[in-house]
């Protein structure tokens, strides 16, 4: 079959993938086989891309958020089911024509959702729900208000819908840009605020006192002063960007708690699987597709695109690719 593949970790102006021959991939016992239809592209992905090289005479096939068609029936699924998910970050991923998967970390895709939709929604999704929720389904005890930082990025957006879906919650989003700002209000954001400027005085300014849980999905390490300044004390920090050394000293002032989220942490540690695949299952049902850019072929010019934009630092919502 044909895959988008690599052997050395580079840049994005030595940008080497190559759509070359691969070998089918070999199932497990709990896999499904699945044909790919599309695939979202996420700024880890480049990340991964940029430091993980293969092993002497090995390939790196990256991809981890896809919707697609069950090619083998097994595992509760039939030929022919429409599905998404994540795949699995320690095996190959699903920038190929095929992919073999865990049954318990996909879902059936409602008729409501086309392809492209769909694979707008694993990785941001799983990612809000675990930061939000942990391995439950509520926010912790007194949570009122949720402080969204990076609120029009893919984890931002379903972390905005699921608050509303979900919670009583108040829920303000951070964006600078006029686009991001009126995409965080779409999403579902009760107010929008300005991490450029001065955060803090703009929720004063707006009678929020103080924080009870932030959701930070991009900057954490360099906000940490503000972020301590705006949480009550005894509140909550969830990260998904939280890395290397970091000094949490002002956390720490005001007995914040800090909880970190990595999306494959269960299944890196085969760790409860199917609760991922029930997760995807109410993410299927409710929340809105946050698609914004459509790259049509798996092809090196089309994933070349969409790390460009992945690394810009400026998307707003989903880089999908139609396969």
């Amino acid at each position: 079959m044909k895959a988008l593949a690599y052997e050395k970790a580079h840049p994005l102006e030595a940008f080497a993938l190559e759509l070359r021959e691969v070998d089918e991939p070999q199932l497990r016992e709990t896999d499904l086989l699945i044909e790919v239809r599309a695939v979202g592209v996420n700024p880890g992905e480049a990340s991964i891309r940029q430091m993980r090289s293969a092993p002497p005479g090995g390939r790196v096939i990256l991809g981890w958020e896809f919707a697609g068609v069950v090619a083998k029936a097994g595992n509760g699924f039939a030929v022919g089911d429409r599905v998404m998910g994540t795949g699995d970050i320690t095996r190959d991923g699903c920038w190929a024509e095929r992919l073999a998967v865990d049954y318990r970390v996909v879902t059936r895709i409602p008729d409501r959702l086309s392809f492209t939709d769909a694979a707008s929604l694993p990785i941001g999704g799983l990612t809000a729900w675990e930061a939000l929720f942990r391995d439950r389904s509520e926010l912790p005890p007194g949570v009122e208000n949720v402080l969204v930082v990076g609120g029009a990025g893919g984890v931002g957006s379903l972390g905005t819908q699921l608050l509303k879906a979900k919670t009583s919650a108040l829920v303000i989003s951070t964006a600078s840009r006029p686009e991001s700002r009126e995409w965080c209000t779409a999403m579902g954001a009760d107010l929008v605020v300005d991490h450029s400027a001065d955060v803090p005085g703009q929720l004063r300014t707006a009678g929020v006192e103080r924080i009870d849980l932030v959701l930070s999905t991009k900057g954490t390490a360099a906000n940490i002063n503000w972020l301590a300044d705006v949480l009550k004390p005894f509140g909550h920090l969830a990260t998904t960007d939280l890395a290397g050394s970091t000094d949490i000293e002002p956390l720490i002032q005001k007995s914040i708690s800090v909880h970190t989220e990595m999306v494959f942490s269960s299944i890196i540690a085969d760790h409860n699987l199917h609760r991922q695949g029930e997760v995807l299952a109410e993410l299927a049902e409710h929340a809105r597709p946050i698609v914004t850019t459509e790259l049509h072929g798996l092809s090196v010019e089309s994933m070349q695109e969409a790390h460009r934009l992945a690394e810009s630092g400026r998307t707003i919502g989903k880089t999908v690719i139609t396969v």
